[in-house]
């Protein structure tokens, strides 16, 4: 059995005020274009399917037009929920698909396989959906009392593996969390990640043959049958380095025989460019990156005056810009309140409002004579008055 093992959709998700709507159709697009050209019987998407529990109506025609599309490419679709989807949400849409659609959100079914079979037998996928412990710990059955995430997926790969060792053959489970050991993208994976607590220990996915993880935008190997495929596109100039694509796995007859990677197209390219304001726009070794996404850091040691509109006009696709000189500043001792106080002229008064508002770059030679003029000239005018 050939599984595809892709994650973290996103379905609405703006990057940085642009709608990744259009962007993600293609890459979905190429992904189906995958499943069939490479025979992919099974197609599993771990969690976080939607960027919000309450998208707009565009983006439930996407997800349908995706997973009718990679079914009628000739695949099982198995979907679970993350921590950005609501669970009832998207299990209402399960109702509204076709066969060979399956949508797992409830947790009652934790440990309720669903069978597929192939030439050498059944293979058993195990849907765990995200769940809350907050939202079970009251509860009367066996969630009773968990209060982390390691819990809560012990509890579940208990079920799993008990209903397992009673019907025996090939395995696959799902579930949306931060394992122990990976990488994460900063502040953006950052919604289950409160603390160690949170932290789900690898060993905690031992027992069946593959353990596809959503949550972790990066691809990433945990263990040879435990893998992160990441998201299939880059939300976030952090993810910029990382590749987009999904995990080809291979069943044989006995359980795990091949992991192999497929990489998917990437709509425009995230660069982050770095140095002097004039020489980004200006120095033509930067004019290759004018289709891309850019995010430009000016190691000048003053701020410049609307620099997001002046970048446009050379990378009409630049998405953020910060001033990060190129020398740290030595932290001020005294506070603008304080300097601002102790004031005895107008001229430190105006030199305290320029290093607070220059990153500590008080007046210039040419600077200061300009203001030693105007300051004069006030004097002059009170006199006169």
């Amino acid at each position: 059995m050939r599984i595809l093992h892709t994650s973290d959709w996103h379905i609405g998700r703006t990057f940085h005020g642009h709608s990744t709507l259009d962007a993600l159709r293609g890459v979905l697009d190429a992904l189906t274009d995958r499943v069939r050209e490479l025979g992919v019987d099974v197609v599993i998407v771990a969690g976080d399917v939607f960027d919000s529990a309450t998208p707009a109506a565009a983006c439930y025609t996407l997800l349908s037009d995706s997973l009718r599309a990679i079914a009628d490419a000739g695949a099982t679709v198995v979907v679970t929920s993350g921590n950005h989807d609501s669970a009832a949400r998207l299990g209402f849409q399960a109702g509204l698909l076709r066969d060979g659609i399956h949508v797992l959100t409830d947790p009652d079914a934790v440990g309720t396989p669903l069978t597929l079979t192939d030439d050498h037998g059944p293979v058993h996928i195990y849907g765990i959906p995200y769940l809350e412990p907050a939202l079970l710990r009251h509860r009367d059955d066996g969630w009773a009392g968990v209060r982390t995430q390691a819990e809560v997926l012990g509890h579940a790969m208990d079920r799993i593996r008990g209903d397992l060792a009673a019907r025996g053959g090939r395995s696959v489970a799902i579930a949306h969390s931060f394992a122990a050991g990976v990488e994460p993208t900063p502040q953006l994976e950052r919604d289950i990640q409160q603390g160690g607590l949170d932290i789900v220990p690898v060993s905690t996915f031992d027992g069946v043959d593959y353990m596809a993880l959503g949550h972790i935008h990066g691809r990433q190997r945990v263990s040879d049958h435990v893998r992160y495929a990441g998201a299939p596109l880059h939300y976030s100039f952090g993810e910029g380095d990382k590749p987009r694509g999904a995990w080809i796995v291979d069943l044989d007859a006995a359980g795990l025989s091949a992991v192999e990677w497929v990489d998917l197209p990437i709509p425009r390219r995230l660069v982050t460019l770095r140095g002097a304001f004039a020489d980004i726009l200006s120095d033509e070794a930067y004019a290759e990156h004018r289709e891309a996404w850019v995010c430009v850091e000016y190691t000048d040691d003053l701020p410049e005056p609307d620099p997001l509109r002046r970048l446009q006009e050379r990378f009409p696709f630049c998405a953020r810009v910060a001033h990060t000189p190129a020398a740290a500043r030595e932290e001020a001792r005294t506070t603008y309140v304080e300097r601002v106080r102790a004031a005895r002229t107008d001229r430190e008064l105006v030199e305290a409002f320029l290093v607070h508002v220059r990153e500590g770059e008080g007046a210039s030679d040419r600077e200061d004579a300009l203001l030693e003029d105007v300051l004069e000239q006030r004097v002059r005018a009170e006199a006169l008055a």
